[in-house]
């Protein structure tokens, strides 16, 4: 894969061994200045490992990693005075300190961060009301916030987030959704981990889709949709459905129901009427992540 003009993040090949076990294998991408990218995948796909091997904590086997052009090892960090991050399932924060004296702490390793950003930061992760508040009495949602504003503290032009919107509730997901895209309107490039399929469809300009290690999908959120639609239909005996339709459409039981992608709604009524199987119900909707995700590995997604 080759590297374009614009690009913030370049990985190339990139493996990691655990003993026989290859948690990432062959993972190559390139994220451009001022998009959003989805880093998709159920929980186990190799998200969190290829995040760690991005921010120099883990060494890879095999690939290398460039941020802005210049190597990211574990012994080469340079480039990752610009990053800001997010990883793991709950920020590191100190429990007894307020929200206010964490982003004071983290301060202190930037020179260029003053009161008035530490205030600024505040305001920007809604957390101005509880800025005085100790963090250990922070619902999961705010913690996560308050690690978003201890990532954004120093101004980064890349941003490495590794499930951001955790324990938040939908309206929250949506004030961060709308964050992001301000960030990346700014040139911001905003790189995001999720297993949230319907989240980063929202989210993203472009994704790719890691399944077991390896990528199986990646590029605009709507080229990857290609159009599709879905047609769902509720009937008795979704088996008997799955026998009637043709085998080259794509059918995934989902309980009472089946989601057909490649026929028209009333090409799947008639097929499955003439076969004896009578629905109960038909929706149609525009084909999503989930629906991809489904077609290209063969598994529910979990």
């Amino acid at each position: 894969m080759t590297t374009t003009s614009n690009s913030v993040l370049h990985i190339e090949n990139l493996q990691k061994n655990f003993g026989p076990m290859r948690a990432v294998d062959g993972v190559s991408l390139d994220v451009r200045r001022g998009e959003i990218f989805g880093f998709l995948g159920p929980n186990g796909a190799g998200k969190t490992t290829t995040i760690g091997i991005l921010l120099g904590l883990i060494h890879p086997s095999a690939g290398t990693v460039e941020i802005f052009g210049e190597a990211v090892t574990p012994q080469q960090t340079a480039a990752l005075r610009r990053v800001g991050s997010l990883v793991g399932a709950s920020p590191a924060l100190v429990p007894y300190l307020s929200a206010r004296q964490n982003l004071q702490l983290v301060a202190r390793l930037h020179r260029t961060v003053d009161a008035a950003r530490i205030e600024e930061v505040l305001h920007l992760v809604k957390l101005t009301e509880a800025a005085d508040r100790r963090a250990a009495r922070f619902s999961t949602g705010m913690k996560q916030r308050l690690g978003l504003g201890m990532a954004l503290l120093h101004r980064p032009e890349l941003l490495i987030l590794d499930e951001p919107t955790n324990g938040m509730d939908p309206a929250g997901m949506r004030e961060i959704r709308n964050f992001f895209r301000s960030l990346a309107d700014d040139g911001v490039t905003v790189f995001v981990s999720s297993h949230l399929l319907h989240e980063v469809e929202q989210m993203c300009d472009r994704v790719a889709v890691l399944h077991k290690g390896k990528i199986v999908a990646q590029g605009a959120v709507d080229e990857l949709r290609g159009g599709q639609s879905v047609v769902r239909v509720r009937i008795p005996d979704p088996a008997a459905a799955l026998r009637v339709l043709p085998s080259e459409v794509d059918v995934h039981s989902n309980g009472s129901y089946i989601d057909v992608t490649g026929m028209r709604c009333d090409e799947v009524i008639v097929q499955l009427v003439n076969g004896g199987v009578v629905p109960t119900e038909v929706t149609t909707r525009n084909a999503d992540l989930e629906a991809l995700f489904l077609r290209i590995t063969g598994e529910d997604e979990g």
